[in-house]
């Protein structure tokens, strides 16, 4: 049987649980976390002996790694690695028929209806003095890198770009595999924040850039879900919003709630300074005719004020 602590983070998923324990495996224990984590669906049908050979590790350490997340051995968790893939599925398969025999009208209304739940009860359980430390983060932070793959890269996108507007030296870290995260981080310091946007299910390179971030002595802010995110094993300071999953897709507008308000917050705290760099490239966008009397119209320096 699984010890009481493993039995609590494991009902956030197996995922969650390895995440939870990851810091403390050796590097050996390591590979076969990520492979899981990256292959999760064949891990669930491969021996130990299996999974050792593809991970280059012996039988016996995919069975210590079994141990370390609590288990009597590799048999009890890949068992239990099988039914959360298949607790997957259903819960997958009852989401998308939620909607099957509804007429449009009856999926818009249920989908805004949800998606002003989740800011509601983003703003019930919100994480105030958090903003603040993070607003400081922003301000003090030689450089910002900003992290968010796959269904957050649009988040990742929209907060860098504002952000680069608002104060500059922003890196938006643009990747597909762990190796460009590395590479794109390299001269990450202390000097530095580091924000890194995840929500189930979590990205395994997030976790590993904040991680390599947090070796480096970062400061780092995160944005998800929720106290168990794995992502807060590294963070400085966290701020939370909740995120469903709305028939096939993710619901981030709670997300994009939280870093409006980030980016908000931010501004006030900056006015002049921020007013001064908008009306400079309010006068640039002018000179240069970048959006030709269009979309300028909408940013004003004295909307600060």
């Amino acid at each position: 049987m699984k010890d009481n602590n493993s039995k609590h983070l494991v009902n956030l998923g197996i995922p969650d649980l390895i995440n939870a324990k990851y810091g403390k495996m050796s590097k050996s224990q390591k590979k076969v976390a990520d492979f899981i984590l990256e292959h999760y669906d064949r891990a669930a049908f491969m021996t130990a002996e299996q999974i050792g050979a593809e991970t280059g590790v012996s039988e016996s350490t995919v069975v210590r790694f079994a141990s370390s997340l609590g288990y009597q051995g590799f048999s009890e968790f890949q068992k239990e690695l099988a039914q959360w893939m298949q607790g997957r599925i259903g819960v997958s398969g009852r989401v998308n028929s939620k909607y099957s025999d509804c007429e449009s009208g009856e999926i818009v209304k249920g989908i805004l209806t949800m998606d002003a739940r989740n800011i509601l009860d983003s703003l019930d359980v919100f994480p105030f003095d958090s903003m603040e430390n993070a607003v400081t983060m922003l301000n003090e932070a030689k450089t910002v890198y900003v992290v968010g793959l796959r269904s957050c890269a649009p988040l990742a996108e929209f907060l860098a770009f504002y952000l680069n507007m608002l104060r500059g030296n922003i890196v938006l870290i643009k990747t597909t595999n762990v190796s460009e995260i590395f590479e794109q981080m390299i001269h990450v310091s202390e000097e530095d924040a580091v924000v890194g946007i995840s929500f189930p299910r979590y990205s395994l390179r997030t976790l590993r850039a904040l991680e390599f971030a947090n070796e480096r002595r970062a400061r780092i802010i995160t944005i998800t879900d929720s106290s168990f995110s794995p992502l807060n094993m590294y963070s400085t300071c966290n701020l939370w919003a909740k995120s469903d999953m709305i028939s096939i897709v993710d619901s981030l507008t709670a997300p994009l709630s939280v870093i409006n308000a980030l980016l908000v917050c931010f501004s006030m705290k900056n006015k002049d300074k921020i007013s001064e760099n908008l009306k400079r490239l309010e006068e640039t966008w002018n000179n240069y005719q970048t959006y030709e009397n269009d979309e300028i119209l909408g940013i004003d320096g004295d909307a600060l004020e």
